[in-house]
């Protein structure tokens, strides 16, 4: 039952050969004999009565697509009942009083949550080492991280303990740990997808999206994900192209003159050999496909990094200011005035990662600093996006490159070299400086001894809005090959 897609457990729902409440017992066993540290909150009751809930609409008739089917949410979207924590001790014990309109808009469609999942503590980190509550493993070796910010939400697809997953994106966090997870992630359009609810770390960077085994799934969850909401003053309204539509819709075209750009910047020194086997690999599969291999150039790559890691952090300086310790979530108990009160809250509240991002972003932020960071990492930013508008209309329909640099590392491996950490996101930070749409697909798996059990992740990137041709492009490749079929050992 639970190595079964989205698609098909939704068939399985719909002629009534499982029940709702079956699927989330079964699901909600596997999460209690899991030992992957994914999930940080479930309550089984709560998760069973939206099953039964689901079950009534079935009998009804009045069920969609996605009724009765479970999926697990990152503990950055706040849920009514469950604990919303952003893997931070600063929210440890936080229950929100709303819904995220990401985790609404599923409760609408008859979707049951089966509780929250782990992740780098406010979504800053790439290895889920960052959690307050304790790395998540990578269920293919679990001496792996699952990479990250989106760990939990990986690891636990992977290991079929959810047939689906929201995670949130800011610099790579659905792509990195759905290529080392072996899973399928997408990143939509910046403004796509709902800011509400979703705890804020950098604000004009962060954007939800699905996480699942294939990209027709993803398709599926996407439908429901997207369109503009009023309450987030990011979101895109219908006017700039943010509509409802459905993702499904171009799944089986074929690519026949598909034109695939295929970046010198992305397989250069510091690429693992592996890697890039496995990526070249599938790019000869596209080309039997039908698609085109063009070769460009997109000269600002090695900009993204500093150009990150100076709005990023500025942004969640002023994002975090409002754990205080006054209005909600952790308080230190002892101190001898307002300020203490502050300095001890914050200090104690926060993990070393997150402290050194703050202290990065304000320190940027100030008078005499302001204008030499972050109005050029501004401008730099500009310039980033250029480069991709400029492949896109002179050269290639959509781009193609490796996720990562590397397979996932060993737990530990990085967690004293906060730079290496850093640079492991190469490739997927410029993508969301311009606010692009991409997603990873599992292509393949690392060589020799050690990384022979862990995945490689290949990544579309396309242009604004292209959602629907990616996850054509991805659904095509997969009916082609069966990467995305493979489970970890005992799964």
């Amino acid at each position: 039952m639970h190595n079964k897609t989205i698609k098909e457990l939704s068939a399985l729902l719909q002629s009534k050969q499982v029940s709702a409440t079956e699927l989330a017992q079964h699901y909600l066993d596997r999460i209690a004999a899991s030992n992957l540290n994914a999930f940080l909150d479930v309550e089984p009751e709560l998760s069973l009565a939206q099953a039964r809930a689901a079950d009534q609409r079935i009998a009804q008739g009045t069920a969609g697509v996605l009724t009765g089917v479970p999926i697990a949410h990152k503990d950055i979207f706040v849920t009514r009942g469950w604990r919303s924590t952003a893997s931070s001790k600063m929210l440890g014990n936080y229950v929100s009083p709303f819904d995220a309109t990401v985790v609404e808009k599923f409760n609408a469609a008859g979707m049951v949550t089966l509780g929250k999942l782990n992740c780098d503590e406010f979504a800053m980190g790439g290895s889920n080492e960052n959690s307050a509550f304790g790395a998540v493993k990578n269920p293919w070796d679990q001496q792996a991280v699952p990479g990250g910010s989106s760990g939990g939400s990986a690891a636990a697809v992977a290991a079929r303990l959810a047939p689906g997953a929201t995670g949130t994106d800011t610099g790579g966090s659905i792509r990195q740990p759905a290529a080392f997870c072996g899973i399928t992630g997408i990143k939509p359009t910046y403004g796509r997808v709902s800011r509400f609810g979703m705890i804020a770390f950098a604000s004009s960077l962060d954007q939800g999206g699905p996480m699942a085994q294939t990209a027709e799934d993803c398709a599926l969850l996407l439908n429901e994900m997207t369109g503009f909401d009023e309450r987030d003053s990011t979101s895109l309204t219908p006017e700039q192209g943010n509509v409802r539509e459905d993702f499904a819709r171009d799944l089986n075209k074929p690519l026949a003159g598909l034109r695939i750009g295929v970046p010198k910047e992305y397989f250069g020194e510091g690429l693992a050999a592996d890697v890039e086997a496995a990526v070249r690999a599938a790019l000869e599969q596209f080309v039997k496909l039908g698609a085109t291999l063009v070769d460009i150039s997109l000269p600002r790559t090695s900009l993204s990094i500093p150009t990150y890691y100076i709005i990023a952090p500025a942004e969640a300086s002023s994002n975090l200011s409002r754990f205080d310790g006054v209005r909600y979530g952790f308080r230190a108990p002892e101190y001898k005035d307002l300020q203490d009160m502050y300095k001890k809250t914050r200090a104690a509240g926060f993990g070393p990662e997150v402290q050194r991002r703050i202290m990065v972003g304000t320190y940027v932020l100030c008078h005499g600093y302001y204008d030499a960071y972050y109005v050029q990492a501004q401008k730099i930013r500009r310039m980033i996006a250029d480069d991709f508008q400029a492949a896109f209309r002179d050269q290639c329909d959509v781009i193609m490159g490796p996720v990562a640099p590397s397979v996932a590392w060993d737990l530990g491996a990085k967690s004293n070299d906060p730079v290496a950490n850093y640079l492991a996101d190469i490739f997927t930070l410029s993508t969301s400086l311009a606010g692009l749409p991409g997603m990873s697909i599992p292509v393949g798996f690392g060589q020799g001894e050690k990384n022979a059990n862990r995945p490689v992740g290949l990544q579309i990137i396309g242009n604004y809005f292209a959602e629907a041709k990616l996850l054509n492009i991805a659904h095509q490749y997969q009916q082609a090959t069966d990467w995305h079929t493979r489970a970890p050992e005992g799964v």
